[in-house]
């Protein structure tokens, strides 16, 4: 899964893809090997690899991370006792960065990146929206997922309603 999120002011592109029982974390271009273990709703202990550093081959790093979302969809994220602001911008990428999901001019087709439950839908059919702004808010594990449009264009179609549950890659709107 890739996505683009604003971390503390800056925009980062992420990759997340399974590795066994670990996860490979891309970002901007550094992979990470992590171990996630969750401790309850919010709370996570993570082992993290130090990338590129060839005088301590297998050196893993513990983090105690804690996920609070706000009434915005925003997130802080807590890194031990550092807050850092996280959104997602929405502008998840499927496949290649070339196969013109987003840039062109066929219809764009907003998924739920995850499984959870719609929250709030932020638009009505025949509505026209502008590039990132936020059209469904998808709650996934206790946090609250801002969804935005890609590009300019109208909504024609809503597959998405309040309080259903949607499964990963669910079609929620479809914009022309």
């Amino acid at each position: 899964m890739h996505y683009e999120l604003d971390i503390g002011g800056r925009t980062r592109r992420v990759a997340l893809t399974r590795s066994g029982d670990d996860f490979a974390v891309t970002v901007d271009g550094r992979t990470h090997q992590v171990q996630a273990t969750r401790i309850d709703a919010q709370r996570w202990s993570l082992l993290v690899s130090a990338p590129g550093r060839s005088d301590t081959p297998g050196r893993r790093v513990s983090h105690d991370v804690t996920i609070a979302s706000d009434s915005t969809g925003s997130l802080t994220v807590h890194v031990g006792s550092t807050p850092v602001t996280v959104a997602v911008n929405g502008r998840r990428r499927w496949g290649r960065k070339d196969d013109g999901a987003v840039a062109g001019s066929g219809p764009q087709r907003l998924a739920a990146p995850m499984p959870g439950k719609v929250v709030r839908v932020l638009v009505a059919p025949g509505e026209t929206v502008k590039a990132r702004q936020p059209l469904v808010v998808v709650e996934a594990m206790k946090m609250e997922n801002e969804l935005r449009a890609g590009r300019d264009g109208t909504v024609s179609e809503i597959h998405a309603r309040e309080g259903v549950s949607v499964d990963a890659g669910a079609l929620l709107i479809v914009i022309q």
